[in-house]
């Protein structure tokens, strides 16, 4: 009884078994027959036979039976990634990266003026051999805009030429004193310059600096005769910031690059060529100021971050290291090139990757050592006002010149007897007298307006013949 009980049982759940088999398989059949075959990326799976399922991903599978069901596997393509690093033409500022200090800023707020001022009377006097002919002389001028690190409080000038006047071209791109003599004997001029300035400090915290004007920021993310902005800068970019896409990191990671594949080269005259896209080319990075800082702007410029060279002098000693200031009363050699980029919310970030190098070289310091560290992280971000800053202009055309500079930092002198500049010893001696008296200084509107502020620094540039002494009466004037 109890054998024909299972064998009953068996048959009765063979036949339901088999019924709901039919019918599963008849629905399978019915959505494969209505489904439509995709282009290319369907795969149907191999096995055909009945009890015998097919070579299905895991997408196919389930925890039941798989006989006799068809799987497909969809394969995706994967979405091309977007490129981190941007191009002069597609520039961070116009598309910025979601999630990174360039979008989602913060209301626009008045930036706090610094309240540490300090004030140098700088005199350039220029005495110049007789000559025949017409003698035209360009002389550079401290920056004419207010800003929250240097303020130009007066020019006054005085001397023989027939014609003198100063040429001015807007956004701080130039600002110079043109003169001019013929027939004249003797030909001399002065002009004394009253400049405050306060250190300049980036804080991360602070986004809130309203946006630059949109040509002065497309101004900086072009090329210039020596600074590309494309080819090999724009390859040297994407290997440096490969994934990172915050600006303020990009040019951190640009900054970094430069101070370890660069070297300064105390030999070459002035603050160097500036040459980028020679260095570019040959593979060979540095020399002096203008040719590290510029090549750090390039780079920056090339992955769609204005940037520019801001070119200067010299007028106090460092508290950082000696050889970053004035080491004497001589600034003949006291030209220097800073750099600065832009990120929405910041605004100009002052950067010197080049002083870095120079400190490498002049106080022999190893990669390891602890000063070379903090140096590297206080320069990005930080300019020690120890120095003036003249303009930010590339291709400059001096007027009653012809052709175009690369940039106008050093005095240019034409006569008959050909064209000189400050890097030629005997054309433009240059002499710096007096070690400048150290005071701190509140600039406020009283203080503004008088020729020689409280409490100003003295820095008397002296130009003139070769060999000739500079007379204590005029040292006196100075102070």
């Amino acid at each position: 009884m109890k054998r024909r009980n299972f064998l009953a049982s068996l048959a009765a759940f063979s036949l339901f078994g088999s019924e709901a088999w039919a019918a599963k398989k008849q629905k399978t059949s019915a959505s494969k027959a209505s489904s439509k075959p995709s282009s290319g990326k369907a795969k149907a799976s191999k096995g055909g036979k009945p009890g015998k399922p097919g070579k299905a991903g895991k997408a196919g599978k389930s925890k039941g039976s798989n006989r006799g069901r068809v799987a497909h596997e969809v394969v995706q393509e994967p979405r091309p990634r977007a490129p981190v690093a941007h191009t002069a033409d597609d520039p961070v500022t116009e598309t910025p990266p979601q999630g990174t200090s360039a979008s989602r800023l913060p209301p626009v707020k008045a930036a706090e003026p610094p309240s540490e001022w300090r004030a140098y009377e700088i005199t350039t006097t220029v005495a110049l051999k007789p000559s025949k002919g017409l003698i035209k002389l360009w002389l550079p001028l401290p920056l004419n805009q207010d800003t929250l690190f240097q303020r130009t409080l007066s020019h006054t000038w005085s001397g023989n030429p027939d014609n003198a006047s100063m040429r001015r071209l807007p956004d701080g791109n130039l600002e110079i004193l043109h003169a001019e003599w013929l027939g004249v004997n003797e030909p001399t001029l002065q002009i004394k310059t009253t400049v405050t300035t306060a250190d300049r400090h980036f804080d991360v915290t602070k986004r809130t600096v309203a946006p630059e004007r949109e040509d002065i920021l497309r101004r900086n993310l072009q090329a210039s005769q020596l600074v590309p902005n494309d080819g090999l800068a724009h390859q040297v970019g994407e290997r440096i910031v490969g994934r990172i896409k915050d600006p303020v990191a990009q040019a951190k990671a640009v900054y970094d690059w430069v101070i370890d594949n660069t070297i300064y080269d105390p030999n070459l005259p002035g603050c160097g060529t500036g040459d980028v896209r020679k260095q570019l080319i040959q593979g060979q990075y540095g020399g002096r100021s203008a040719d590290i800082n510029g090549l750090f702007v390039a780079i920056c410029r090339a992955i769609g971050i204005p940037a520019r060279c801001v070119y200067g002098l010299r007028v106090g000693p460092s508290r950082l290291f000696r050889n970053l200031g004035l080491t004497s009363d001589d600034a003949s050699r006291g030209q220097h090139v800073r750099a600065e980029f832009y990120v929405p919310g910041y605004s100009w970030i002052p950067v010197d990757p080049s002083d870095v190098r120079r400190a490498i070289s002049l106080e022999v310091l190893s990669d390891r050592d602890s000063k070379l560290q903090a140096l590297r992280k206080v320069l990005f971000g930080v300019w020690e006002m120890n120095w003036i800053a003249f303009n930010v202009g590339s291709d400059v055309t001096l007027p009653g010149k012809s052709g175009t500079l690369p940039f106008m930092l050093l005095p240019q002198l034409d006569t008959l007897e050909g064209r000189r500049n400050g890097t030629d010893p005997e054309g433009f001696p240059l002499q710096y007298q007096g070690a400048p008296r150290r005071r701190g200084l509140s600039l406020n509107s009283a203080n503004r307006r008088s020729h020689h502020p409280p409490g100003f620094q003295s820095a008397c540039i002296h130009q003139g013949r070769p060999g000739e002494r500079f007379l204590s009466g005029r040292y006196a004037a100075c102070r």
